[in-house]
């Protein structure tokens, strides 16, 4: 395999200007969680500002159904901004509707009714519409910096370009496959 070594501050720097350009990443990193979720070990993220990111991980790197919705790692400080969540989630094992200051308006609600069933998962329903499931709930990973620090600041980078402190979370695995454990 072809690679290339970085210090930390250039991954961050390198991954989060992949992800601004709409790059998914399998990010592989320390040891392995251990249970049923992806924490920021072996995880494949992305950018959840994008209205088409859930529909392409979903067919062309998950290789499922296109309306499945992706958890979002969040920084603990921020989850408020973004959640109506008022517990820590580390282990992503909480529900949670998004905020109202993210989701769109409700016309936009109104316009839901006369659409087919179907075609209303393509509706973007918040700022972060690839982590907004279609009742605008979200499985949410609440991320702290003695939790898993480079995740943590892989986040706070994202933010820093960005503005959000959000990003998709799912296992670096495909169908049917267990997740990553080594890079061989």
């Amino acid at each position: 395999a072809n690679f290339k070594k970085y210090n930390q501050e250039e991954l961050l720097r390198k991954t989060v200007s992949d992800l601004i350009n709409q790059k998914a990443i399998g990010w592989f990193q320390g040891r392995m969680e251990f249970g049923p979720r992806a924490l920021g070990a072996r995880s494949i993220i992305a950018d959840p500002r994008s209205s088409e990111m859930q529909k392409n991980l979903n067919l062309k790197v998950k290789y499922r159904e296109s309306f499945r919705p992706f958890a979002p790692a969040i920084l603990k400080e921020d989850l408020s901004e973004y959640f109506d969540l008022k517990i820590e989630s580390p282990y992503m094992l909480f529900v949670s509707k998004v905020a109202d200051k993210i989701k769109y308006n409700t016309s936009k609600k109104e316009e839901e009714e006369n659409i087919a069933s179907i075609e209303r998962i393509n509706l973007e329903r918040s700022t972060v519409p690839s982590v907004t499931h279609v009742d605008y709930s979200a499985r949410i990973q609440t991320v702290k910096s003695n939790n898993n620090p480079i995740f943590y600041n892989l986040l706070k980078e994202f933010k820093k370009q960005t503005g959000c402190s959000v990003l998709i979370n799912t296992s670096f695995n495909i169908r049917g496959e267990p997740i990553v454990c080594s890079p061989k």
